[in-house]
């Protein structure tokens, strides 16, 4: 055939629409149905997937749900900075109150209290009485140690830190798994804030990491407040999608008064300074 035959004949099929494809033979793309995606993940009886320190806002599922996306997750957490505060321990050295008091977002501390079943911050007293002084909202928190006995931790805890001295709900401070199953760690810490709670009339506020709740605490001790630490601008999310009070945003903030880095909290939704107070 002549080539301007040829050019008619791809005219008339293009006007009739029977020009062949050139991807006749290819094997289509499937279509990516959401639904699909959603059945694959764990239900609430399967295990979470693990969680990285990496993981954004809206990576991190929530038990028995679809995934929030990233602005659904931060319109249910915000955070107060303008209410906040300070935890610190030996390790901040000398503190000068004063200054700190200063800090206007600054309105209460926790003070490092005890650890385990013997050890006592040797500058818990210092810190209490300065803090205090300074006019700021002060509480204590105790170091849990997973693989020591509740009830001498306890005993460690209760024989230091005195009622009346505190402005501030205790603080419990659970940082590492231990050695032991699973259900004797968390039966030895439940033994123990048991034994805080009934001594000091108040449930004692649970402090931890994003992936630790996720991992740990998730479930058995839902019933209690948190404060939450995770040192990254977006607000953690806990995989059951309980709420937190306070949310440890730094572990490396610099303020007048304290030489060295120092960690920060806020509040959360609408908490205030009353809901972690001792009433």
């Amino acid at each position: 055939m002549t080539r301007r035959l040829l050019l008619t004949l791809a005219a008339a099929m293009l006007l009739t629409g029977t020009m062949p494809s050139y991807s006749a033979g290819r094997k289509k793309k499937k279509k990516v149905v959401v639904d699909d995606y959603y059945a694959n993940l764990p239900q609430p009886d399967e295990p979470m997937p693990a969680l990285t320190p990496q993981a954004h806002l809206g990576e991190v599922l929530v038990a028995g749900q679809k995934p929030l996306l990233p602005a659904q997750l931060r319109s249910a957490h915000t955070a107060n900075r303008s209410i906040g505060g300070i935890d610190v321990s030996h390790y901040q050295g000398s503190i000068n109150w004063r200054e700190v008091a200063k800090e206007r977002n600054i309105l209460y501390a926790y003070i490092k209290a005890t650890e385990g079943t013997n050890l006592v911050d040797n500058t818990y007293h210092t810190n209490l009485r300065g803090a205090r002084k300074a006019g700021l909202r002060v509480g204590a928190y105790h170091f849990f140690n997973p693989n020591a006995n509740a009830r001498e931790q306890f005993r460690n805890f209760s024989t230091v830190v005195k009622l009346k001295e505190q402005d501030l709900i205790p603080i419990i401070d659970i940082e590492h798994r231990g050695k032991s199953p699973l259900p004797e760690f968390r039966n030895r810490l439940k033994q123990f804030l048991q034994m805080v709670e009934r001594h000091y009339g108040v449930r004692p506020i649970l402090y931890t990491s994003r992936d630790f709740y996720n991992k740990y605490l998730s479930g058995p001790f839902t019933h209690y407040k948190y404060m939450i630490a995770r040192y990254h601008p977006d607000i953690p999310q806990l995989c059951d999608n309980a709420a937190f009070v306070m949310w440890q945003y730094s572990a490396t903030s610099r303020i007048p008064g304290i030489r060295g880095n120092v960690d920060r909290s806020c509040m959360m939704d609408n908490y205030t300074l009353s809901d972690i107070l001792i009433r």
